[in-house]
């Protein structure tokens, strides 16, 4: 999980300079009201992000402002089921140009009377305070690529497995969302196969068993198969934990441990002591083959509206990946399941996330999709933090794929202006409360996949219940944190 805390003098700081952009935010959000622009509504009667009114009276140009009506929506476009996407934000594009279709399988927001307004609160000094220290980020990547680069040369040169394993670097710390601390690092450590035929093992389309359709290049992998002839993940992980932790007390000038096994993780998780704190690194085993992606993610990744076809056609033509991770659902856990793995095209989305290629480049406009993100990425770890055991099936790939559903159907750079802030935020969560309402999230690129189980129906209503509670009092959790 990403971590949390405050900043002493430098944070103080930095909520200053936040407070200063919010007023100036606040002033915009009034002129737009006064345009009679809809700020929309959230699901379960949430409050709806607006900056505060200065004075009913306001005179513009010599007329009375008009107030905003609250029934007013932008379209999103039609949703599978014939329902209506969530309100859009106001923008700056034409009406008729902002219309993206819904993704398929997504739930979509019904518009609701708005409860009272959370106006005043300045979502930007939450954002500054969530910003990493640029001293603290080098300090601590430059121990982590120290570490895993010996843990690589090791892994090579011991096991003829392992030979031509690679390192891609995945999760929030490289997609430029971590929050808080830069105390958590994702690393995949990738082995190229030969050509797989690949067996689901559940209804979901996410998980495989996996067989050598011709014999790899590495003859030694083939000591992995089981009984079945399948792909054991088990051993696999087995065999790599074993090299780790053997070279683990090599390392000099660090001190690094690895931690117990978790049942069914697919990470061996190294702690890495970085004095007064300490380093997290999830090293998660891979397989990469140069193959198509399997027909259950054919109508997944829509994002022709937003990022476009021909992105759309280069993903899909990427490398297959699959991590060792086993199906729980499975009667007889064996070890031998993999599941498929996006993390280098969520990477790839999160860091060119703009419809326009200068999008958040220093000379380009400003949105702010990754703010959103950051910041539900937040609330749910403040409320995990409170709430542990109501909310342990939940975790940051939920958040991540709400947002990714919510860039598709709000797809234009003007949908996300920076100076919108609030009103973006407030669309994004009004759609994972639904999301919540439903127990109904697809899985970004396999649609007939649910990260929201109909069992986890009790975990679901708890947390929208806990984020209404939130949404209606200002995010009395936000403050409490700084």
């Amino acid at each position: 999980m990403d971590g949390a805390g405050g900043r002493g003098e430098r944070g103080k700081r930095g909520a200053r300079a936040a407070a200063s952009r919010g007023r100036g935010a606040a002033r915009a959000a009034a002129r737009s009201s006064s345009r009679g622009r809809g700020a929309g509504s959230s699901p379960d009667g949430a409050a709806t992000l607006r900056a505060p009114r200065r004075d009913a009276s306001t005179v513009r140009r010599g007329r009375p402002a008009r107030r905003a009506s609250a029934a007013r929506s932008l379209p999103a476009g039609p949703a599978p089921g014939g329902g209506e996407a969530p309100p859009a934000p106001p923008s700056r594009a034409p009406a008729a140009r902002r219309r993206a279709p819904v993704p398929d399988g997504a739930v979509v927001a019904v518009a609701r009377p708005p409860a009272p307004a959370a106006g005043g609160l300045r979502l930007r000094e939450v954002l500054s305070r969530l910003t990493l220290d640029r001293q603290d980020v080098s300090e601590a990547s430059g121990l982590v690529n120290q570490v895993i680069s010996q843990l690589i040369q090791a892994i090579r040169s011991k096991d003829n497995s392992f030979s031509s394993i690679e390192r891609l670097s995945a999760g929030s710390y490289y997609e430029h969302v971590k929050i808080s601390e830069p105390n958590e690092f994702d690393i995949m450590l990738v082995i190229p196969v030969a050509r797989l035929q690949l067996d689901e093992c559940d209804d979901t389309g996410a998980y495989y068993y996996l067989k050598f359709k011709r014999n790899p290049k590495e003859k030694s992998l083939l000591n992995f198969l089981d009984e079945d002839g399948k792909l054991s993940a088990f051993k696999m992980l087995q065999a790599l934990r074993h090299i780790i932790k053997q070279e683990v007390k090599n390392i000099k000038n660090v001190e690094v441990t690895v931690k117990r096994r978790k049942a069914g993780s697919p990470a061996i998780t190294l702690q890495i002591k970085n004095p007064p704190a300490e380093i997290s690194v999830d090293i998660i085993l891979t397989l990469k083959a140069d193959q198509s992606w399997p027909p259950s993610t054919q109508d997944g990744l829509k994002i022709e509206q937003w990022l476009g076809r021909k992105v759309r056609g280069e993903f899909r033509y990427t490398p297959l990946y699959l991590v060792a991770k086993q199906n729980k659902k499975e009667e007889v856990q064996r070890g031998n399941t993999w599941r498929l793995s996006f993390s280098h095209v969520e990477k790839a989305m999160l860091n060119n996330h703009g419809q326009s290629k200068k999008c958040c480049e220093s000379d380009g406009p400003k949105c702010c999709r990754k703010g959103c993100l950051k910041l539900l990425k937040y609330l749910l770890e403040q409320l995990k933090i409170k709430h542990k055991k109501q909310l342990e099936k939940f975790c940051s790939y939920h958040v991540k794929t709400a947002f990714f559903h919510s860039c598709v159907m709000w797809p234009r750079d003007t949908d996300w202006h920076w100076g919108d802030l609030d009103h973006c935020f407030q669309k994004y969560l009004g759609y994972f409360l639904d999301c919540l309402q439903k127990s109904q999230l697809p899985h970004f690129f396999i649609p007939r996949y649910n990260l929201l189980s109909l069992e986890d129906k009790a975990s679901s209503d708890f947390l929208s219940r806990q984020i209404n509670n939130q949404l209606n009092n200002r995010f009395p959790i936000f403050q409490e944190s700084h």
